[in-house]
């Protein structure tokens, strides 16, 4: 079976490409090899490679698990930081609507021009 490609923009690939680099020097850092990073995960030695040269097929999930293992800090925050900010968030959520409406269409001045 084969993976399906994954478009990304540019900058979507850039901070791929740098969170693999973090992960990438967070394994050495810890004396890790591809494959005891891997078995750490729960994953195949080749989705480590892929993760760190930035591939996009790799899962959310998978990426973050093992920024953590490797001591990477998530959008810059630490454990409790980052669960402040998930608190904050949902929050903020709760107080918008379910769902998003379009705003009623406003009537031009053209609306009887043909």
């Amino acid at each position: 079976m084969s993976k399906k490609s994954v478009a990304v923009s540019r900058t979507a690939q850039d901070a791929l490409t740098v969170l693999g680099n973090q992960v990438r020097l967070g394994r050495h850092a810890r004396g890790w090899t591809i494959t005891e990073l891997a078995a750490r995960l729960g994953v195949n030695p080749r989705t480590v490679s892929s993760l760190e040269t930035g591939s996009p097929s790799v899962s959310i999930g998978t990426v973050f698990n093992a920024a953590l293992l490797v001591g990477v800090e998530l959008f810059g925050l630490s454990g409790p930081e980052l669960a402040r900010a998930r608190r904050v968030g949902d929050e903020t959520l709760a107080l918008l609507p379910e769902r998003v409406r379009k705003p009623a269409r406003a009537e031009s001045a053209d609306d009887f021009a043909f």
